[in-house]
Parts: structure tokens; C-alpha cells; sequence
């Protein structure tokens, strides 16, 4: 079946996938020792948080036809479509080496890329008038995740 996913259902999806990486930020921060690498997770706990405000705050602003849906869904399965896609594409459960600071610095670049890849397709479905420049904010911001973790990476294998 095909599934055209109107403005409204985008952004519930870019919402969760922030929730998905912050909930794995501190799950990891459980498992680390270090000060150090505690304060880093949670850091990257709460830009996650702020994105998710951001993709919320534009869903707000949309209109009824942005809103409205494109299937018969009386029972409300496109949430549920919509969480499980969200929660298989951007830090879903795996198996990963959350013990370590590498196992999740590696894990969280990986994510991260992933996040750019879908908030790319996000960026064109989201009209100009309602925040497309804020995906590009966005996709910036993961980028300079990525470079952040990665730095963060080679400076603990140098350590």
C-alpha cells in the first residue's frame, strides 16, 4: 500500500527520532564512569531535546491541509506506522557496546549520519513558509555533532 505522509505526520516522525537520540544519550551516560564523558552524553542529550522543540514548534504552525489526512485511519494505526518507522531508523534498539566511550561515540556518529540522511528528505516536504530554513539549522547541527563525536573519538583513542 502506499502511504503519502503529509507535513503534520514528517514532522511527528523527526520528533520522535530526536526523542530515539536523546533517550539513547542517557541511557549510555548510565553506563559511563568518566565525568568527563558523562557531562559530553548529556550535553548531546539536550541539543536532541531542542530539536525536538524545534520540529514541535513547527508542527504547530502547520495548517488543517497540512494536518489532514491522506488515508481512512479510524483507528489511529499511522501513529503507531509512524513510531515503529521513527524507532527503526535513527537509535533503535540494538545491540552495541554501551560500556565503552568508543563503542557509543561510534554508535552516536553513525546515528547521527543516518538523522542528516533523513532530515534531507524531511527538508523537502517542509514548505518554506513554515521552517524549511530550520531543517537546514538542523542538518547543520547534526553535522556539527558528528564532527564534535568524532573529535571526541580520536582524542580518546590518542588518551
Amino acid at each position: 500500500m502506499q502511504y503519502d505522509f503529509n507535513a503534520n505526520e514528517i514532522l511527528q516522525m523527526a520528533e520522535q527520532l530526536e526523542r530515539n537520540g536523546a533517550e539513547f544519550y542517557r541511557k549510555s551516560m548510565e553506563k559511563i564512569q568518566d565525568p568527563a564523558g558523562k557531562k559530553l552524553l548529556l550535553n548531546l542529550a539536550e541539543m536532541e531535546d531542542e530539536h525536538e522543540k524545534t520540529f514541535a514548534s513547527l508542527r504547530l504552525k502547520l495548517t488543517a491541509d497540512e494536518k489532514a489526512q491522506t488515508v481512512f485511519d479510524p483507528e489511529g494505526e499511522s501513529v503507531r506506522y509512524l513510531k515503529a518507522l521513527a524507532d527503526s531508523k535513527v537509535f533503535f534498539e540494538k545491540t552495541i557496546d554501551t560500556d565503552s566511550m568508543e563503542g557509543i561515540l561510534k554508535e552516536a556518529i553513525t546515528a547521527e549520519k543516518d538523522s542528516i540522511l533523513f532530515y534531507l528528505g524531511l527538508k523537502d516536504v517542509v514548505p518554506e513558509a513554515l521552517g524549511k530554513d530550520r531543517v537546514d539549522v538542523v542538518i547543520k547541527e547534526e553535522m556539527s555533532h558528528i564532527n564534535l563525536l568524532t573529535r571526541e573519538l580520536k582524542a580518546l583513542k590518542k588518551g
